[in-house]
């Protein structure tokens, strides 16, 4: 049970934030392309990451080690062997689409798979460029859908082309692949609309970081020039995904936060949650390597939120909090996430007393008269941490399956009692 707030916080507040998640896993991969030792610090130990670094580890030729702040990736020279057996990447839907392009390079073939909800979110547009390149993908039970075996092999071109409007990640594993196929540049073409456009800005950036050349030619054009990484370490910030729910805490409690190593030009798309609850209110201060955010009464606000879809729970929740409408755009991949994140914002809202409604291509939040209750959190980790925001303005919210953080977050309810002084009981 979530208490409620009661004040007592004399300083801005300063969370302890895991690593980026999205960082985290770009880098692994980028470690496992890389022959030699590769030492990634500040990276995130949650469940994702944790499957994302035991499924590299499955092939022969690398190995991976958990370290007090990150992984060692070991890469022996010569190529991957493909796993004997399945890679079960439980429900990270971004390991398993990195992976299915890292198992291109593999000779053999590697079997991914995933838990019930996993198996039903979308594949199709990852598969379909695989296929036009030459690489064999066989969908074992749905077709589109995991578990796929992927059959390692040489693409057959040089120019790509992929429809990444269900989901950014099939451009950034494009991308990640990209880098591994020696011989001269490979352009990778968006066929479509990219949806969650941001963290394709953020696989570039990790690229470039790592002395590998990406360039975006146009919107829908990037080329690569196919290399290892030329660093042997690398640095990942704190996760803005996970500051946001502390963002949205401070804003509803009129309190202030600082976020430490994640700065205004921060190439995460959640970080840009702090500018969202700016237009709402709160002040907001962004400086080079840090957020610092003050609460103030909140009003409704028409936001299109395509850029930054972690991140419609935690607004939803926040909203209720506020006076006036928001409105909500953007939402057009939240019900192939970890749950229907569009069903599952609009439980949550109405249970602790608001009123939630999709009109058109929006999701609509009206606030009504805040009310304890028990939020369902569908076994999705950002549901939990989401709904926890305007529950300390209530008290006696009850979050089902509070342990479903673990995905992302493993430290969030801690975190909590840190900021509220107090236990939370869980």
């Amino acid at each position: 049970m979530v208490p409620r707030w009661s004040g007592g916080l004399d300083q801005p507040f300063a969370p302890r934030l895991p690593g980026s998640k999205s960082q985290t896993c770009r880098a692994l991969m980028l470690a496992a392309a890389r022959p030699g030792a590769t030492r990634l610090l500040g990276a995130l130990h949650a469940d994702d990451t944790l499957r994302l670094a035991a499924g590299l580890a499955a092939f022969a030729g690398l190995r991976v080690d958990t370290t007090a702040d990150g992984f060692v990736v070991d890469r022996c020279a010569g190529p991957l062997v493909a796993p004997g057996r399945a890679i079960d990447v439980g429900g990270g839907g971004t390991p398993a689409r990195l992976l299915l392009a890292f198992a291109v390079r593999a000779d053999g073939a590697t079997v991914i798979t995933g838990d019930e909800r996993l198996r039903q979110r979308p594949m199709g547009g990852l598969l379909a460029t695989l296929r036009s390149l030459g690489i064999g993908c066989d969908c074992l039970e749905r077709e589109d859908c995991l578990p796929v075996r992927v059959h390692g092999g040489e693409p057959v071109s040089r120019r790509w082309s992929v429809d990444a409007s269900s989901s950014s990640q099939f451009a950034s594993a494009l991308l990640l692949l990209a880098a591994q196929c020696p011989g001269p540049p490979i352009e990778l073409t968006l066929a479509g609309p990219l949806a969650s456009a941001p963290y394709v800005a953020m696989t570039v950036a990790v690229l470039r970081q790592c002395g590998i050349g990406c360039e975006r030619l146009d919107p829908a054009t990037f080329v690569v020039t196919p290399g290892p990484a030329r660093v042997d370490t690398i640095a990942i910030e704190p996760d803005a995904s996970s500051a946001a729910y502390f963002l949205g805490l401070a804003a509803v409690t009129r309190t202030s936060v600082v976020v430490d190593g994640i700065g205004r030009d921060s190439e995460q798309a959640d970080a840009r949650f702090a500018r969202v609850l700016a237009a709402m209110g709160c002040r907001l201060e962004a400086g080079e390597r840090s957020l610092r955010l003050a609460g103030a009464d909140l009003n409704g606000i028409d936001v299109d939120m395509a850029g930054m879809p972690d991140q419609v729970l935690t607004l939803a929740a926040v909203a209720l909090c506020a006076v006036g409408r928001t409105s909500i755009g953007g939402i057009g991949t939240l019900r192939h996430k970890e749950s229907d994140r569009v069903a599952a914002a609009i439980a949550g809202a109405e249970t602790l007393g608001g009123r939630a409604f999709v009109s058109g291509e929006r999701l609509v939040i009206e606030p009504g008269p805040l009310r304890p209750g028990r939020v369902l959190a569908f076994g999705d980790h950002r549901v939990a941490m989401a709904f926890a925001v305007p529950a300390v303005r209530i008290g006696g919210v009850r979050i089902q399956h509070p342990a479903v953080v673990g995905k992302s977050f493993p430290g969030f309810w801690q975190e909590l009692e840190r900021f509220l002084a107090g236990p939370v009981c869980r």
